[in-house]
């Protein structure tokens, strides 16, 4: 690769964005956790310490915090950042995915889980914590905007690898350039963790289906001499279409209505069997092919869930302001969960996607967050 490629390369701003710079910010990223969580004095002390540059004592104060309530996840979070701050990555992506295992419709740890990952060049698992986030938070923007920046890295790094192969491919060159000036504009406005650059990718020329058909010279559309992709769609003129005979609507077997409490029937048995700790209920309510978090296969998910169901004192899981849409043989609630146990509160929007199987509506997938 000539001197300028590499340039290029090297020039590309470090913009990927953890979840957590400002600990003022804690309270509104990890609050839907209330009880059972710190203080508010005692983050506001923690964020001081940090915001003085004293992270050693700023970590005492924080160890002594979970020692205190092992479980709680404001300061195990801050933890993790504190790592990262200090330098200490392989502790710090330790800290963030025992969070995502024992929280995982949390988005944040999955966030900065992904900048970790991305600050080793181990992009794949960067954008595999990105998509973690997402499903579990639509709205989340931070992660959408860092899983662009992961995708512009991997495309700059295509590109590299194509002009490796062909010197001479300026089309790949001047795609690589645009990232760069992308990337350079985006820089003025965002501070910069050491992690790969938030650059728009250049979008590729689709691969038309059809022959490539040369346009006339007299055409403004295209440069002389140069061939235009032209997708090519099969067109029937009207005479031709014959009108087919009317076919009658057929009645659907069950109205929207009865179908809608079918559906709610089936979510309300679920928070039910969860409450009562019936666990054997509870997971009958899955579908198999159910998508479970993190890659786990079923069987793990199962075993995982029994563990956290049967370890509680006791849970109680009401559903508030249910919505309910139905398309075909697919349905999608979403509602207010408000879930307490012995050990946790907390107050949260989650989407269930259940699927009719014969009579049955089961779980296929789970998303938490608003």
């Amino acid at each position: 690769m000539n001197t300028t490629l590499c340039m290029l390369q090297k020039k590309l701003p470090n913009l990927l964005r953890s979840a957590l710079k400002n600990l003022s910010l804690v309270l509104g990223l990890l609050g839907l956790l209330s009880a059972g969580s710190v203080l508010a004095d005692d983050l506001a002390d923690v964020s001081k310490l940090m915001k003085l540059g004293q992270n050693a004592e700023a970590m005492t104060k924080v160890e002594n915090l979970i020692a205190q309530k092992p479980r709680d996840p404001q300061m195990r979070f801050i933890k993790g950042v504190l790592l990262t701050e200090m330098n200490k990555v392989p502790e710090a992506i330790l800290i963030f995915t025992k969070l995502t295992e024992d929280f995982p419709e949390l988005p944040e740890p999955y966030n900065n889980l992904a900048v970790l990952y991305a600050a080793n060049g181990q992009y794949d698992k960067a954008r595999a914590a990105l998509d973690n986030a997402i499903r579990t938070n639509p709205s989340y923007a931070t992660a959408y905007e860092n899983l662009g920046d992961i995708h512009a890295r991997l495309a700059s790094q295509a590109y590299d690898k194509a002009l490796q192969l062909d010197a001479k491919n300026s089309i790949a060159k001047a795609k690589l350039t645009m990232l760069l000036n992308i990337g350079t504009a985006n820089n003025k406005a965002v501070p910069a963790p050491p992690v790969p650059a938030p650059v728009a990718v250049a979008v590729a020329k689709p691969v038309a289906a059809a022959p490539t058909v040369t346009a006339p010279a007299a055409s403004s559309a295209a440069a002389p001499n140069k061939p235009v992709q032209v997708s090519q769609s099969p067109v029937i003129a009207a005479a031709q279409v014959k009108p087919s005979a009317p076919v009658k609507p057929v009645k659907p077997a069950k109205s929207n209505e009865v179908e809608q409490e079918d559906v709610m029937k089936t979510v309300n048995a679920w928070a039910k069997s969860w409450s009562a700790r019936d666990v054997k209920a509870y997971l009958d309510h899955y579908s198999q092919d159910f998508q479970t978090p993190s890659g786990m296969t079923r069987k793990a998910w199962a075993e995982d869930r029994r563990a956290r169901i049967q370890g509680k004192g006791h849970i109680s899981v009401q559903i508030e302001t249910p919505q309910v849409a139905i398309d075909g043989t697919t349905a999608t609630v979403n509602f207010r969960q408000v879930y307490s146990s012995d050990r946790l509160k907390a107050n949260s929007r989650k989407t269930l996607v259940l699927v009719r199987q014969g009579k049955q509506w089961l779980i296929k997938q789970e998303r938490s967050g608003s």
